[in-house]
């Protein structure tokens, strides 16, 4: 069985725009909540996509592209696919899919007739749009189709997209998920099953959990064959390292495409494991690991933390389960 790796991260949430904003913003305790939901405000469709292609694409679609877009310049694909194309997948979750579309559209049937509704409704609700989307714009011909298991859908994909690597069903997958539900009828549904936290806070292992938020957003991960990704990014060094080294000490190697691959603390796989998970370097175990390997092993446990806002927040769970 071979192994999987990630090679890049690419993320829009309410925190921000990008995976990096994301990490930053959590691990210092700051809130993408505002009025009891989670959007994406500072997310601009046309800073990743043309007008016409942003009128033909959900919400959760577009959200889904703009990571996308980050994670493939993540991992340094540049604009070839280092892979071929037919070994290439893109398998991305959601739980509700082009709600927003729907929704538009049947207001304009109800109000205006079934002739003004558009012909590209169906194309932009269907729960796989995001991972077409991504196929289309990146020319990934393997392995593509959506998920759809609720809050579950993300997990589900990058598990899907994990295992079609390690059965050599692919040699690359982008994957993991994206939802933009903050509409009226969504809002409305939960709301009518008392679901939603009327203090506009999410808390769910909290004595004072009061149901959840509603927000959006995307995250997204490039998964590689190991051996292909150490092949195609940075020949392994043969040294071991458990630190990252300095600026002044960073090597660069050539890579396999005639581009220069730094080396240095993204290179580092508990470095990266810290990055993710908000960690520091200095306070994660140490793992020795070829320096120069530019991903992270998707089976290794990451260590966890909460944002040190939170720590202080959180109360053991008893009596009755509620929202």
């Amino acid at each position: 069985m071979r192994e999987v790796v990630v090679t890049g991260l690419g993320a829009v949430t309410p925190l921000g725009v990008g995976a990096r904003t994301l990490h930053e913003r959590w691990t210092a305790g700051v809130s993408g909540l505002e009025g009891g939901e989670g959007a994406c405000s500072e997310f601009e469709p046309t800073d990743v996509l043309s007008r016409k292609e942003a009128r033909r694409a959900d919400r959760f679609t577009q959200l889904a592209i703009a990571a996308a877009d980050e994670a493939l310049r993540d991992a340094g694909w540049g604009d070839e696919l280092p892979y071929d194309p037919d070994l290439v997948g893109s398998v991305m979750g959601t739980g509700i899919g082009g709600i927003g579309t729907i929704e538009d559209n049947h207001g304009v049937l109800r109000d205006d007739g079934a002739r003004a509704v558009s012909p590209l409704a169906v194309p932009l609700m269907m729960g796989n749009a995001g991972a077409a989307a991504l196929s289309l714009r990146f020319g990934l011909q393997g392995p593509v189709f959506g998920v759809m298991s609720a809050c579950a859908a993300a997990t589900h994909a990058i598990g899907t997209a994990a295992r079609m690597i390690q059965h050599g069903d692919a040699d690359a997958v982008v994957t993991g998920g994206s939802e933009a539900a903050l509409t009226p009828l969504t809002r409305a549904s939960f709301a009518s099953m008392s679901a939603l936290s009327p203090t506009g806070q999410s808390r769910p292992f909290d004595a004072r959990r009061d149901g959840f938020v509603l927000a959006e957003g995307a995250g997204v991960l490039v998964l590689e064959d190991g051996d292909q990704a150490r092949a195609r990014a940075c020949s392994p060094s043969s040294s071991t390292s458990t630190a990252a080294p300095s600026d002044s000490t960073k090597p660069s190697r050539r890579a396999s495409n005639g581009r220069d691959c730094p080396v240095g603390d993204s290179a580092l796989i508990e470095v990266n494991a810290a990055r993710v998970s908000g960690v520091s370097a200095a306070s994660a175990p140490p793992v020795t690991t070829a320096s120069a390997s530019p991903c992270w092993i998707i089976r290794r446990a990451v260590p966890m933390a909460w944002p040190p806002a939170a720590q202080a927040d959180i109360t053991p769970k008893t009596g009755p389960r509620s929202p």
